[in-house]
């Protein structure tokens, strides 16, 4: 065995084995994988195997479409069958929503050039006679639908692995990964260890046990998961073709063909935990006794469907373990806080994902940042904050509501709270209602008479997060920006350390404040920030509050100077953003701190004293209107709050939400990261470029200049749509009038202040500009859009800089 490797991966599962072939199809050749067993023991062996390419997400759907295409490709170049069953698999929609989701879900695949279409009833019933397609609303068709063989997939990762130099050690268990001084690993095993810059924990349904040999909590559950096999069914049987599998997710049930049977599985509402507090060391190709009479309820209403269940034998069950995240998708990515430790943890469908997760992760550690924006599923969205219990509610939900559509903006109530602020109470009693960021409770909207609700049509809130834009645009409003990530950075070196971090200058006067880009290891935006100099040795950094965990990777990468601290406020600082054209007039109210325009200007900052309390002032607002930011003490939290809301009685002023704060900020055209700014969007691109000063150094600037000069790919523009009853809200792709993909939206909602339907979009250069008019799929279904050349609230800045 290698005492030296380039990487080892922990678990010779099916994604271990695709994360080592992949490592040496990048040419790392000098890698390893450690298996504490046999090569698809724990969860892959008795998978169900199923392949599909559409998700929600269009970066996840052109994940799994890679790995779909790829089991051939395996094939021929190792020998190594698969086992790949292709013919097809129909997608039903009982629901109007469901009929939604398909249809957006159809556009996506439209614009990626991927083969999903509709087809008709009559088509339906030819590609599968047994199903009953009766109170179908509409039915999709993915050709290339269907599913492997576990054993034979996993061999041939490895068989390709092997080919290409990695080394493969079955009945190999790991003991012991030491982190080293000079930012290796020791992987220690009983036939010797291993010294190596990167460690890859795929360890399955051991992930968590191999993560505390580092000290690392994952938040991971394993559960029960039961499926069945029919005995022969004579109308298979006198089949010449295979059928396509059936996804009725409203029926909540999966089948497909199996031999010359079917194959029906279920996600029932009666779930059972296995192996909470770890997975027994022996466990490998062991299944659980079998209990169909939880699923019952679901195999029912997959009789109804196909009536030959109903009357074929069961020719066995299989009760295994499935391992999960809070919210059902992978934990992926380096572990911000070490070096060279990278996670690929907790997949379900795991033969759909297998190749692409196997290919981002080999980018991410070879090229140092994978291809795709992969922040949904960047471990990264998991804090401390995400403990046992949390997991565990999270995992339950996610398992009994597997088929459930994740509409967008959805908020989930299981494990909540997990964070709150000190005025939590305050704002409950102001008719909050609450989402979910990070793990901290922030409010959505203020009208406790009428609940939450999620849907891809307008929703009962959508009156009352109006009349909060309309309070601020015409008043003024009060928004809690405490889940904003805080950082202070203070000694003799901070401006020396910001400067080699950020792509922009750091403000060099006492007061002043700066816009800036963190610039990705491929030139694109990975973070937007303000930064404000408090003193000539001081300096806050205001950013992203969901990403603070995926910016601690990027700021680990620049030593701080002798002398020089680098601290998050973000626990123990809150905030509160007061905006609107009389905001000036509420907070004069509150502090003899001279704020018109001469003595505080646009994006200056002073700490100043608001009702007796000392707080961070920076005049900066995201809704694009008049405003300031205000940081106190989380102490101070609770007073503020109520002093801000007393003197906006005067004014007519109250609190305002995220929902509200959504639609004032693409009003404005501001971009947000995660939605408009990722790293898949070079600088010039997204409209940011102006904030690079190429005569310095700073971090990945060597990947800017290659693209620097570059035209741009596509470009952020603004869209106006007409629609009646539903807005963009991210993810929809765009057309032109003859049906060419020309992008897809980032962000998307009312303009109520403006009253009109926004959204701001990524569309091709040289395709669609400002005077053109396009197509948005919204609800899947074509809707007439133009290209903006400005945004429609206060373009020229005006009522900002009043």
């Amino acid at each position: 065995m290698r005492t030296h490797a380039q990487a080892v991966v922990i678990g010779g599962g099916l994604v271990g084995c695709s994360i080592l072939y992949h490592l040496t199809k990048l040419g790392w050749t000098d890698v390893v994988l450690l298996e504490r067993s046999e090569l698809t023991s724990g969860s892959t062996w008795h998978a169900a195997a199923n392949i599909h390419g559409l998700h929600d997400s269009t970066n996840i759907s052109r994940l799994q479409h890679y790995t779909m295409t790829l089991y051939k490709q395996l094939e021929q170049e190792t020998g190594q069958s698969c086992g790949v069953y292709q013919p097809g698999s129909l997608y039903l929609a009982q629901t109007e929503a469901r009929e939604h989701q398909l249809r957006l879900q159809e556009a996506k695949a439209r614009r990626y050039g991927m083969n999903f279409h509709e087809v008709s009833r009559d088509e339906a019933e030819r590609l599968h006679p047994l199903v009953d397609f009766d109170g179908i609303r509409c039915i999709m068709f993915e050709p290339d639908g269907g599913n492997v063989d576990p054993s034979g997939v996993t061999h041939a990762y490895a068989a390709g692995a092997r080919q290409n130099g990695a080394e493969i050690h079955r009945f190999t268990p790991v003991t012991g990964t030491e982190a080293q001084t000079d930012g290796t690993w020791i992987v220690r095993t009983e036939q010797g260890d291993i010294r190596t810059p990167w460690v890859i924990n795929a360890a399955g349904l051991w992930a968590r046990e191999v993560a505390a040999m580092a000290g690392l909590e994952l938040p991971l559950l394993p559960t029960e998961h039961q499926y069945f096999v029919t005995e022969t069914i004579a109308e298979i049987a006198a089949l010449d073709r295979r059928l396509p599998s059936v996804a009725d997710r409203d029926g909540e049930y999966y089948l497909r063909q199996e031999g010359k049977g079917l194959l029906v599985g279920a996600y029932e509402k009666d779930m059972r935990f296995w192996a909470e507090d770890g997975t027994p060391m022996g466990f490998g190709h062991e299944l659980f006794p079998d209990d169909l009479e939880r699923i019952e309820e679901n195999m029912l209403r997959a009789i109804d469907r196909v009536p030959v269940v109903g009357t074929a034998g069961i020719k066995r069950v299989i009760n295994g373990p499935m391992i999960w995240s809070p919210d059902s998708s992978a934990l992926f990515g380096p572990v911000p806080e070490m070096t060279g430790y990278f996670c690929c943890c907790g997949i379900i469908p795991g033969f759909s994902q297998s190749g692409g997760l196997g290919k981002l992760a080999a980018e991410w550690m070879v090229e140092g940042e994978p291809s795709l924006d992969m922040f949904g599923w960047d471990m990264a969205r998991f804090g401390a904050w995400a403990g046992k219990a949390f997991t565990r509610a999270r995992v339950q939900d996610q398992y009994a509501h597997r088929f459930k559509i994740h509409f967008p903006g959805e908020e989930r109530a299981a494990g909540r709270p997990v964070r709150t602020r000190p005025v939590h109470p305050d704002q409950q009693a102001l008719g909050a209602v609450f989402g979910l960021n990070y793990g901290w409770e922030h409010p959505l909207y203020f009208d406790a008479g009428t609940p939450d609700s999620a849907g891809f049509t307008r929703q009962p809130w959508w009156d009352s997060v109006g009349r909060e834009c309309a309070m601020l645009r015409d008043r003024a409003g009060i928004i809690d920006i405490s889940n904003f990530a805080k950082y202070r950075v203070s000694g003799s070196g901070a401006e020396q350390w910001l400067n080699a971090i950020f792509a922009n200058r750091m403000p060099t006067r006492v007061g002043r404040s700066c816009l800036t880009p963190l610039i990705g290891k491929r030139g694109g935006i990975a973070g937007d920030f303000t930064v404000t100099r408090l003193a000539e040795d001081e300096f806050w950094v205001i950013g992203s509050g969901m990403a603070e965990r995926f910016h601690l990777r990027f700021f680990r990468q620049v030593p701080l100077p002798e002398g020089t601290t680098f601290e998050s406020l973000t626990e123990q600082v809150c905030g509160f953003n007061v905006a609107g054209p009389l905001s000036r007039d509420l907070l004069q109210r509150l502090t003899n701190a001279d704020l018109s325009n001469d003595a505080f200007p646009f994006f200056r900052s002073q700490r100043i004293t608001v009702a007796g309390i000392d707080v961070v002032a920076v005049r900066v607002s995201f809704t694009g209107d008049l405003g300031w930011e205000l940081h106190c003490a989380e102490s101070d939290q609770r007073a503020l709050y109520a002093a801000l809301l007393e003197a906006g009685q005067a004014v007519g002023a109250g609190p305002v939400g995220s929902r509200a704060l959504m639609s004032l900020r693409v009003e404005k055209g501001y971009g947000s990261w995660g939605r408009d700014y990722s790293p898949e969007y070079w600088p010039q691109e997204s409209g940011l470029d102006g904030l690079i000063r190429a005569d310095k150094a700073f971090l990945n600037k060597a990947a800017w200049e290659r693209i620097r000069d570059k035209a741009p790919r596509d470009l952020m523009l603004m869209l106006e749509i007409d629609v009646q009853d539903a807005d963009a809200t991210g993810g929809e792709p765009v057309f032109l009038p003859d049906g060419t993909p020309v992008g897809q939206v980032s962000s998307g909602t009312y303009g109520y202040t403006v009253g009109r339907s926004l959204a701001i979009a990524y569309l091709k250069a040289g395709l669609a500009g400002p005077g053109d008019a396009v197509q948005v799929a919204i609800l899947g279904r074509p809707h007439d859009a133009r290209v903006l050349d400005r945004p429609p609230f206060d373009p020229e800045g005006a009522r900002l800089r009043a």
